[in-house]
This record gives C-alpha cells, sequence and structure tokens, in this order.
C-alpha cells in the first residue's frame, strides 16, 4: 500500500494543500476548524511528512553535524555526549562523521554534511586543516571548532585556561611539603603544552623555586614510560619529591614503569598529571589529576551553536570552562 501524501491529507480534510503545510510547519495561522481537520486527517492516514522534502522546502533540517577525528578518543567520545544530550533538548538531530585525521575524509565529510542540509557543524580534532576551515566557510554553515592545538582569534571555541590550570596544580603539589617538583613534558610543540609548562613555572618561581623539566619523546603513555626509565637511574643519589606531567597518559606510562620496576609511588616520589581521564579512576594508587571538562565544552558548544541558529546569539568570543583538581592516591604523604 502505498504511503499517503500531503494531497491525500487535503483531499480528506477538504482544505487546500497550502493550509495543510501550514498547519504542519505552524508558518501561518489557520482557523481552528481547518486545524482541527487536518490534525484529524493527518492521525486518520497516518501520514508522515518526507523530511528530506520539508527541509529542501523550509531551508531547516534540525540537524548538526559533528565532524570528529575518531569517536573511540575518549575525550571526543565526552564532547560528542555532551553535544548530543543538549542538541535532544532543543529538537536537533546529530550527523556523526568520523575522519581518522585524513585529509580526504575531512572533506568529503564536509560535503556529505552540506548535502544532508546540517544547520550547523561541530569540529572535533586534535589537527584540523585549514582548508576544512576555508570549505566549511565557502558552504556559509555555522560551524565551532574543539580543537586542542588549533588557535585563530576569529573562531569560535570553547576550551579551559590551561596555564592557570596547571598553576593551580602545581600550587596543590607545592603546598603538600614538596619542593624539588619535576615537570614532564611531551615533545609536541602545540599551544596548550606551551601555555602549561608556563604555568609550572609561575607556581615553582612565586615559591622561589627553580623549575626543572624534562622531556618525553612524545605524549602517550609509552613516552611517559621511556622517559621514567631515564630520570629514575639515579634516584638514589638524585631525589626528587614530584613529577607532574602534562597529561594523564605520560603520568601513567611513568607510573607503570615504577610498578614494573619496584618503585613504590608516592613513597617514592609522588606524581600528578592533567586531564583527568576515565581510565585513572581504576588505576592503582589512583593518579592525582587536573580535570578537563570535556563533556561540559561539548554541551556548552551545542547551546551556543544552537543560539546562533536561533538568532539569540553570535559565535565571535572563546567561552572558558573552569577545571578541578581530581586527588588520588598518588600525592598521598610519603611514609
Amino acid at each position: 500500500m502505498a504511503q499517503p501524501t500531503i494531497k491525500d491529507v487535503a483531499k480528506l480534510a477538504g482544505v487546500s494543500i497550502s493550509t495543510v503545510s501550514r498547519v504542519m510547519n505552524k508558518s501561518k495561522p489557520v482557523s481552528p476548524e481547518a486545524q482541527r481537520k487536518v490534525l484529524d486527517a493527518i492521525n486518520k492516514l497516518g501520514f508522515k511528512p518526507n523530511e528530506l522534502a520539508r527541509s529542501l522546502v523550509m531551508k531547516k533540517s534540525n540537524s548538526i553535524g559533528i565532524l570528529v577525528k575518531d569517536i573511540g578518543i575518549h575525550y571526543m567520545a565526552e564532547m560528542i555526549r555532551g553535544a548530543e544530550e543538549i542538541g535532544r533538548m532543543y529538537h536537533y538531530d546529530i550527523l556523526l562523521s568520523s575522519t581518522y585525521g585524513e585529509h580526504e575524509l575531512e572533506q568529503r565529510a564536509i560535503d556529505f554534511l552540506y548535502r544532508k542540509q546540517v544547520e550547523g557543524v561541530i569540529i572535533i580534532s586534535e589537527s584540523i586543516e585549514p582548508e576544512t576551515i576555508v570549505k566549511i566557510k565557502e558552504y556559509h554553515l555555522p560551524f565551532v571548532l574543539l580543537d586542542r592545538f588549533y588557535k585563530s582569534a576569529d573562531l569560535h571555541t570553547v576550551t579551559i585556561r590551561h596555564r592557570e590550570a596547571m598553576k593551580e596544580l602545581t600550587d596543590y603539589v607545592l603546598s603538600l611539603g614538596n619542593r624539588s617538583v619535576r615537570y614532564l613534558r611531551s615533545s609536541l610543540s602545540y599551544d596548550f603544552s606551551k601555555e602549561r609548562s608556563l604555568g609550572y613555572d609561575e607556581a615553582m618561581r612565586a615559591h622561589d623555586l627553580t623549575p626543572v623539566k624534562w622531556e618525553a619523546d612524545g605524549d602517550d603513555a609509552e613516552a611517559g614510560y621511556k622517559a621514567a626509565e631515564a630520570f629514575t637511574k639515579h634516584l638514589d643519589k638524585e631525589p626528587f619529591d614530584a613529577v607532574i606531567c602534562e597529561n594523564d597518559d605520560l603520568a601513567v606510562g611513568v607510573m607503570t614503569y615504577c610498578y614494573d620496576h619496584g618503585i613504590v609511588i608516592p613513597k617514592a616520589f609522588q606524581v600528578a598529571g592533567f586531564g583527568g581521564s576515565p581510565y585513572i579512576q581504576i588505576f592503582r594508587p589512583r593518579l592525582t589529576s587536573m580535570e578537563v571538562p570535556y563533556y561540559d565544552i561539548g554541551a556548552v558548544v551545542m547551546r551556543a551553536l544552537t543560539k546562533t541558529l536561533q538568532g539569540k546569539n553570535t559565535l565571535d568570543e572563546t567561552l572558558y570552562l573552569p577545571t578541578q583538581i581530581l586527588v588520588g592516591e598518588s600525592t598521598e604523604e610519603r611514609k
């Protein structure tokens, strides 16, 4: 049996097609009697409008595209979850496309989202190609960029104040009575990395202490593991109180090396990380970390984008969200 059409609804209700359209889209007022007839006809026929055709006519699809590097990356998944839940509150559907960091896939994904008539785009990346930004602008799609490493004065984003957050974390570690506090940073030259490093410097100098930094060959747990192998070789002769890592992955690598080689944390030295990754809650000892509110970032971004689409806001500023320290056993008093 063929699906009922808008013509069938109009015929059964005894009204024009334009009247049916006005009732469905609430675009113009109609008489209560005409509205009742149309709604009765829709119910009797079980009529469901063609959403694609409707979006083409109305130029409003109630959908937002999310372009993500990889949904398997935990913090990206948290951002998506925050964006999706807020989007649902405002009756927006989500079209998700993963690019896996490939430039060609990014370009194809933008074309796909444009063909699907999305009203706006959220980009969650670690290193977005400038050509992708250009392509989105050419399509005149409102967009928000969530990229840990990309900064631009003319792009709206939601983030944290990395420098202040690392300073707060370092102040906390120093408040525990530590004085020889080392900093393990990655070898990657990204803006957020530099900001966190400066935050550590500020805290140390504010306590009249000399910053001492080590550099890992990368930013993952393996790099942290190898770095720990190097800086613990002379632990007996050159002890230190604590090491603060640029991110949780490096910190977990350090703690894993210590576990494998009988170095007891925090008895030998304390360890802190940055990010508040979910897996630190099951790692033992639990890692003290500065939590980044990834879910909230996704939620706030979606809220800002929906307000823009409703004409209540413009995407012309960067929003900064608060952070908090998650205290674990890795910074307990050494006994």
